[in-house]
C-alpha cells in the first residue's frame, strides 16, 4: 500500500494579519502622539503593548485569525471592528485600576481609537486585493473535487467559479452510476472524470485537497460507505445538503444538546447582527429626526391648514413576528381605513389630499416612522409594513407569505428599490415584492442595508409608482 501523501498548509495569511493589527495599533498611536509629542510616550508604550496582546488574545477567542477562504469580506470586517472593541473596553477597565491614562490625553485616545481600526481594514483590503489576484492566477489555490454528478454539484461548480477570489481549482466531477443514470455536463467541465475508486486513488496520493459530496440525502448509505473510504485520506470533506429543495430563509446550524439542526426558516438578526442592526437603527433615526425636525413641523402645520383631520394616521400593520403594531403616517387622505378592508391608494385617487399627493410621491408622509425605529417596532431598513387586512388577504394566496414577519417590518426595503413601490394592482406584482423581502432576509448585511438607503433617495426622487 502506498503512503499517503500529506500537503501541509502554512497559515501565512493568518500570521501576516497578526502582524498588520499589531503594526496597525502601534502606527495609530503614533500618529495620535504626533499631534502632542509632549504627552507621556513611556505610558504611550505600555498602553499600546496592552492593546496588542488584548487584540491578538480576543482575536483568537473570536476566530478573527481563522481563514477567511470563501467568506464575505463583511463579515471579516465586523469580525474585526468586534475585536478591536472588546479590546478597548479591555483597555478601558484596566485604565480605571491603573490610572496610566492620566498621563495621556482624550483627544488622543480618541484619535488613536479610531486611527488603529482604520489602519487595520485598510491592511486586510490589501491583503485581500492581493489573494483575489493570485488564486484568480492560480496561484494560493487548493484543487477540489465533486462526488455526485446532479443539479446541487453543478450549482456548486457555478458558484465556485463566479467566485475565483476563493481559490479552489476543480479537478473533476466522480460518479460510480452509469452515464444515463446522472445529469449532463456542460461542455466547459467535460465529461464525468471517473469513479470513487479514482476519487480515493487521488486523494490518497495528495492530489485532491478538498471533496464535496453532493448525493442527496437519501442516499444515506452511499454517503456512509464514501465517508469510510475516505477517512483513510488527508482530504478535507464537506457534505453538500441538498436543502436547495426548499426554500431556505437564512438557515443556520444550531446544537440541540449534541444533535445538530439546521434552520428552514430563520432570522438573521441574531447575536452580534442583531446589536448592530439595532444600533445603527437608533443613530441613524435619531440623527434623521434632529436633522428633519423643522420640515415636519412645517409639514404638520400644512396639514392642519388644508384639510380638516388629525395630522397623524396610526394604522394597524403586522410587525415583527406578526404582532400587530401600530404605524406613524402624516395624513395624506381625507379617509383614515383601518379595518377588515383598505383599498390600495391608486392613481389620482380622490381619496388623497392635494397636501397628501405631494407627501406620498415623494415618501414624506413616512417620516414620522423614525418615532416607530427609534421604539423598536419597525426599522430602518426591512420589508415593508401592509395593512392588517391586506396580510389577511395575501396570506391566503402567496406560500411563504407570512415569512417576512421573521423580521421587522421597515421604512424602506429591497422590494421598493426594485420596482416594487406603492400599488400592487396585481398578485404577479404582490408575489415580487415578496419574492424581493425574501432575498432580502437571505442575504442581510449592514452593506446591503446602506445600499438599500442610498437607493431610496433615488427612488424618491422619481417619485415612480407613489400616488
Amino acid at each position: 500500500m502506498r503512503p499517503l501523501k500529506i500537503r501541509q498548509y502554512f497559515p501565512i495569511t493568518a500570521t501576516v494579519c497578526r502582524i498588520t493589527d499589531g503594526l496597525s495599533i502601534a502606527m495609530g498611536l503614533f500618529l495620535a502622539l504626533h499631534w502632542r509629542p509632549e504627552l507621556d510616550r513611556q505610558a504611550a508604550m505600555l498602553v499600546a503593548v496592552t492593546a496588542i496582546v488584548a487584540m491578538f488574545i480576543i482575536g483568537e477567542c473570536l476566530g478573527m485569525y481563522r481563514s477567511w477562504r470563501g467568506a464575505a469580506s463583511e463579515k471579516e470586517v465586523v469580525c474585526a471592528l468586534l475585536t478591536w472593541g472588546c479590546a478597548l473596553l479591555v483597555l478601558l477597565v484596566l485604565g480605571m485600576f491603573s490610572r496610566f491614562y492620566d498621563h495621556l490625553s482624550r483627544g488622543m485616545l480618541l484619535a488613536w481609537f479610531v486611527s488603529a481600526p482604520t489602519l487595520m481594514l485598510a491592511f486586510r483590503t490589501v491583503i485581500r486585493t492581493l489573494q483575489r489576484s493570485l488564486r484568480a492566477h492560480g496561484m494560493n489555490t487548493r484543487n477540489y473535487a465533486i462526488v455526485g454528478v446532479n443539479p446541487l454539484s453543478l450549482q456548486l461548480a457555478q458558484n465556485i467559479e463566479r467566485n475565483p477570489e476563493i481559490g479552489l481549482r476543480l479537478v473533476g466531477f466522480f460518479d460510480d452510476r452509469p452515464d444515463e443514470r446522472i445529469a449532463t455536463l456542460p461542455p466547459e467541465y467535460g465529461a464525468k472524470t471517473g469513479g470513487l475508486k479514482c476519487l480515493l486513488n487521488l486523494a490518497r496520493n495528495g492530489k485532491i485537497d478538498t471533496v464535496y459530496v453532493t448525493f442527496p440525502m437519501r442516499a444515506e448509505q452511499r454517503i456512509r460507505n464514501l465517508l469510510t473510504e475516505l477517512s483513510d485520506t488527508t482530504a478535507s470533506v464537506y457534505i453538500v445538503p441538498d436543502f436547495f429543495v426548499f426554500e431556505l430563509l437564512h438557515s443556520r446550524w444550531s446544537d440541540i444538546g449534541g444533535l445538530p439542526a439546521v434552520s428552514i426558516f430563520e432570522d438573521p438578526f441574531y447575536g452580534i447582527h442583531g446589536i448592530v442592526k439595532r444600533l445603527t437603527d437608533i443613530v441613524l433615526a435619531s440623527f434623521g429626526l434632529v436633522l428633519l425636525a423643522l420640515p415636519m413641523l412645517f409639514i404638520a402645520i400644512g396639514i392642519r391648514l388644508s384639510s380638516p383631520g388629525p395630522i397623524f394616521f396610526r394604522q394597524k400593520r403586522y410587525g415583527l413576528g406578526g404582532e400587530e403594531i401600530l404605524v406613524w403616517k402624516f395624513r395624506s387622505m381625507r379617509v383614515m381605513d383601518n379595518g377588515p378592508v383598505v383599498v390600495q391608494a391608486q392613481q389620482n385617487d380622490p381619496r388623497v389630499t392635494p397636501l397628501g399627493a405631494f407627501l406620498r410621491r415623494t415618501s414624506l408622509d413616512e417620516l414620522p416612522q423614525l418615532f416607530n425605529v427609534l421604539e423598536g417596532s419597525m426599522s430602518l431598513v426591512g420589508p415593508r409594513p401592509h395593512a392588517s387586512a391586506h396580510n389577511e388577504l395575501y396570506r391566503k394566496q402567496i406560500d411563504g407569505y407570512m415569512l417576512r414577519h421573521k423580521v421587522k417590518p421597515g421604512i424602506t426595503g429591497l422590494a421598493q428599490v426594485n420596482g416594487f413601490r406603492g400599488e400592487t394592482a396585481t398578485l404577479e406584482k404582490m408575489q415580487g415584492r415578496i419574492e424581493c423581502d425574501h432575498q432580502y432576509i437571505r442575504e442581510w448585511s449592514l452593506l446591503l442595508d446602506f445600499k438599500i438607503i442610498t437607493k431610496t433617495f433615488g427612488v424618491v426622487l422619481l417619485g415612480k409608482n407613489a400616488y
